[in-house]
């Protein structure tokens, strides 16, 4: 067993599964690929069951019955991790918008540099975002400014999806008390890994905006994220986290 687990969710990702999770399973390190998938009626979970045979222990698939939402996909995929033996687990979406090869400098910034939480950051020096129209640009680079101020938390780029927590940051957060689903889930694991004191390192990367498939964003997400700051906020101001 590989001490390095990435959690790639999925829904209607036959475009792109194959491709990443070949790109993934030809790097360097050894990583081990847990596909967390909501059903998705184009054959992803198939194609990921055919790549199990050949990619033998490497490759494994998390079956559920529908969409749920990105943040509980990843909650199960986390408690999958911790009822294991890895040291390592990341994030990362399945449409390359995540380079893979960027989870090699995301491990080493935990596993040789000392720090608790690995960031793949768009912002950490200037904008690193392609393909992207400007009012989206924007719209997500001064919503990580806003979360920043508001909530007070060293990142750059709180809404970053392409993350690596060691295995102890995990254990320590309670996962029943997490409360959002969303984009507002990847602020609020930073948030409270950052309250309970671990340290969190933003490693640039430049991310490339899927060209395969469907995006994932709506209206409904922004605005969670957007409100789901102040309820961080206010929350904190009432609850210990150490």
């Amino acid at each position: 067993m590989s001490q390095s687990l990435v959690i790639i969710p999925t829904y209607n990702e036959k475009d792109n599964i194959e491709r990443i999770l070949r790109a993934v399973m030809e790097l360097p390190n050894a990583y081990e690929v847990l596909v967390v998938d909501d059903n998705s009626p184009d054959g992803t979970r198939e194609i990921v069951s055919r790549l199990q045979e050949e990619y033998q222990e490497k490759i494994h698939l998390l079956k559920r019955a529908g969409k749920q939402g990105l943040g509980t996909a990843y909650l199960d995929g986390f408690r999958w991790a911790l009822e294991r033996q890895y040291q390592y687990v990341f994030e990362m979406d399945a449409d390359f918008s995540h380079n893979p090869t960027d989870l090699c400098r995301l491990f080493k910034a935990c596993a040789e540099q000392g720090h608790d939480v690995a960031v793949g950051s768009r912002y950490a020096t200037g904008v690193n975002v392609v393909n992207w129209p400007m009012s989206r640009v924007l719209l997500s680079y001064f919503a990580s400014r806003y979360v920043r101020v508001i909530l007070g938390i060293p990142v750059e780029d709180t809404t970053a999806g392409f993350v690596c927590y060691k295995r102890e940051v995990l254990e320590r957060i309670n996962f029943k008390r997490i409360k959002f689903v969303g984009y507002a889930f990847q602020i609020e694991m930073k948030f409270i890994a950052f309250k309970l004191g671990f340290k969190i390192k933003e490693v640039p990367v430049i991310f490339t905006d899927r060209t395969e498939g469907t995006s994932k964003m709506s209206r409904g997400i922004i605005n969670e994220a957007v409100f789901g700051v102040l309820k961080l906020k206010l929350r904190s101001l009432i609850k210990r986290y150490k």
